[in-house]
Parts: structure tokens; C-alpha cells; sequence
């Protein structure tokens, strides 16, 4: 199911945390006209003055009274441990024409969160997560192109109107994103396969290598090939903390699954087993190959970042 565009103007888009998701999601609604006032809220006042200086926001919302009064959509782009804190403090000024939604990368925590803070108001809340990133963060990382071509993943609730959902993907849209459903479950289970555990693999090998003798000297001679594969370990630790824990049954099995495929290539090497080690690696770089062209038919490939 895919929403069509609506090029309507909204009054009043209201967002919490306004570092690289958000402030690229207010960015893109900015050069799409598709706005006319973008508040936001954000614990860390430096950033909330750099983004006002930035011009990524118009208003910086001290009141939660004042800033949500007339709003149209409240985006959450905060850590996922902060959802249920907001919620809760957004309930009591939360406006039958306010849909409210977020950009979090785990997703049945967000649902249970969302359940105990809103209640009554449940329905106003739609789920959602941005597949696209960059390993900087704050307001200076924002970009107005971030979610052009990328995947918006929406993972509806049974409560939602259709014009909730509509709202949610169309503005997500005039972002440059493209909308897809799946359920919380599945979203979890896709997204620590695919996002989650390369995080924690990069993050491992960088920490590892800091503790290992002559640690310096190993960094001097990295090239592109580590690089590439631990360029995600400069993402938020504070986010991938709180992602890894709110899926963290997910990830443990995917984890279960590579310490398993890595313990093959442990026996493969002990054993001097090159035909395994080909097999293996063979089947990677073909499955690797069939991924890249289907992605990079679908959307140019990124620069950085990591999702």
C-alpha cells in the first residue's frame, strides 16, 4: 500500500530531537514549501539554538502546551529509550487532529510505549522508521536530501485511521521517502538481521582493536577495507545502546546465528579447509552482488551513513 502525495500545506509540524533525523525531516519539508511552522523540542539547548540558528526549526518549543497547540503532526526523533517519556509528557496537550508518529529503529517496544503512555489517544499515534542515515550527528549533520529515494517503513497500528496513515506517508513522502508496511514483529526481526548487527560487529571490532597491544600502529595501516566496514561505529553510541537493548531478543538470535557461521570459518582455517572457505565466501559476495544491483536500481547508493 502506497499513499499518494498530497501537496497540501501543513500548519504546524512539531519535533523532538532535532540532531540528523529530525532536522533533515524539517529541512525537507522546508525546500518542499510543505510547512509552515516547524517547532522544536530538545533536551540538549545547544543544539536547540544551533538548529534555530541553522534555520532547520522556527520555533524553539519551551512550552509543551504552546508548541503542540494546532499542530498537525508531532514527529519523535529521539533515542527509542526517550518514546515513552515524550508520550507521556505530550498526552495531556495532545489535540484530536494531532497524529503523532516517530523515526525510532525498533519497533514493538515503541508500540508498548506508546500503548502505556497514550491510552485513549492511541490511535493518534502512527509507528514509523526512516531507513536512511549518516554517521554524524546533531543539526550540523542535517541534510534536505537525506530521506530522497530511501525506504520509510510504517508499522501500522490496528487503531489507525486511514487518514492517520495517509498523513504520515504523505509527509514522509514530500521528504523524498518511499513508504512500505510491515507489522512491529517483523520490522524487528528484518531490522536486527540487517541494521542492528552490523552495528554491533562495527562497534566490537573498533573496541576490540583499542584493547589489542600496539593498537595505534594497526589504525595507522587501516585502508579502506575497515573503513568501509566500521564506518557505522561513528553513529550515536547513546542510540545504538538504546536500539540494542529495545531488540535485543531479535539480535540475539542473529547473533547466535553469526557466532555460528563465524565458528564454520574458525573450523575452516584450523582445518586448512580452502573448498569451505570458497563456498562461503562465494555464496556472500554472490548474495552481495544480487542485493547491490537491486538496491542500486531502487535508489542511489550512499555516501555514509549508517540506518
Amino acid at each position: 500500500m502506497l499513499a499518494h502525495t498530497n501537496t497540501q500545506q501543513l500548519t504546524k509540524v512539531v519535533i523532538f530531537g532535532v540532531g540528523l533525523i529530525g532536522g533533515s525531516f524539517a529541512l525537507a519539508l522546508k525546500k518542499q514549501a510543505a510547512v509552515k511552522q516547524i517547532v522544536g523540542v530538545e533536551r540538549n539547548q545547544n543544539a536547540l539554538e544551533r538548529a534555530l540558528g541553522l534555520g532547520i526549526i522556527d520555533v524553539a518549543g519551551a512550552d509543551l502546551a504552546a508548541a503542540l497547540d494546532g499542530a498537525d503532526l508531532v514527529l519523535i526523533a529521539a533515542p527509542v529509550a526517550q518514546t515513552e517519556a515524550i508520550l507521556r509528557a505530550i498526552y495531556p496537550h495532545l489535540q484530536a487532529q494531532t497524529i503523532v508518529t516517530d523515526a525510532g529503529s525498533t519497533k514493538a517496544d515503541v508500540v508498548e510505549a506508546a500503548r502505556r503512555a497514550l491510552e485513549d489517544k492511541i490511535s493518534q499515534f502512527v509507528p514509523a522508521h526512516p531507513i536512511a542515515g549518516r554517521e554524524s550527528n546533531g543539526p550540523d549533520a542535517a541534510i534536505a536530501n537525506l530521506y530522497q529515494g530511501k525506504k520509510l517503513v510504517i508499522t501500522a497500528l490496528p487503531e489507525n485511521s486511514p487518514s492517520a496513515l495517509n498523513l504520515v506517508a504523505n509527509t514522509w513522502q514530500r521528504c523524498g521517502a518511499v513508504p512500505y508496511y510491515l507489522n512491529p514483529a517483523e520490522h524487528d526481526q528484518v531490522f536486527a538481521a540487517v541494521s542492528h548487527l552490523p552495528h554491533l560487529l562495527a562497534y566490537a571490532l573498533v573496541d576490540q582493536i583499542t584493547e589489542q597491544p600496539q593498537a595505534e600502529l594497526r589504525f595507522q595501516y587501516a585502508a579502506s577495507g575497515f573503513r568501509d566496514f566500521t564506518r557505522i561505529a561513528g553513529s550515536s553510541p547513546e542510540m545504538w545502546r538504546d536500539i540494542s537493548l529495545a531488540n535485543r531478543a531479535a539480535l540475539l538470535v542473529e547473533l547466535t546465528h553469526y557466532q555460528a557461521q563465524l565458528q564454520r570459518i574458525s573450523n575452516a582455517l584450523q582445518h586448512s579447509d580452502g573448498e569451505q572457505l570458497l563456498a562461503i565466501f562465494s555464496n556472500a559476495q554472490a548474495a552481495r552482488q544480487r542485493w547491490s544491483q537491486s538496491i542500486e536500481s531502487a535508489e542511489p547508493p550512499p555516501k555514509e551513513g549508517g540506518d
